[in-house]
């Protein structure tokens, strides 16, 4: 039977990733988030093999990389929703998911929300410039 291992991020010194190695995979999924990026090619980025880089980024960070990029492609999804007037398939196509229906999928299961009702609620709440 497998041993299931959690790593507290930031608790240890061990078992983690060193900083350099997790600028590298941090920087590689940033640049790369419009994009379909295998753990890998993380790995090999970082000169480790993909089981070693998978545990050692999840004990760094307290996500397992696909949840780490996950997270970072709402993130970009929800600075787009606000800050632009790109429709959900464009954002979804620039934020790496694979379709609209897949992102909304997993946006609402993020956010108990759609998108679409996400950025109705954000320009609803945001505060209008007056004109002087």
């Amino acid at each position: 039977m497998a041993r299931l291992e959690y790593c507290a991020p930031r608790l240890s010194a061990t078992g983690g990733l060193c900083p350099r190695r997790e600028r590298i995979a941090k920087q590689l999924i940033l640049a790369n988030l419009g994009e379909s990026l295998a753990i890998a090619d993380l790995a090999q980025a970082c000169a480790l093999s993909r089981s070693h880089f998978s545990r050692a980024f999840k004990c760094s960070t307290g996500l397992s990389p696909q949840q780490w990029i996950r997270q970072q492609r709402l993130l970009r999804a929800k600075e787009l929703i606000t800050q632009s007037n790109l429709s959900l398939t464009q954002i979804s196509l620039e934020c790496g998911f694979c379709d609209q229906a897949h992102f909304c999928h997993i946006f609402t299961r993020s956010e108990g929300i759609n998108p679409m009702a996400w950025r109705n609620r954000q320009v609803r709440h945001k505060p209008s410039v007056i004109a002087a």
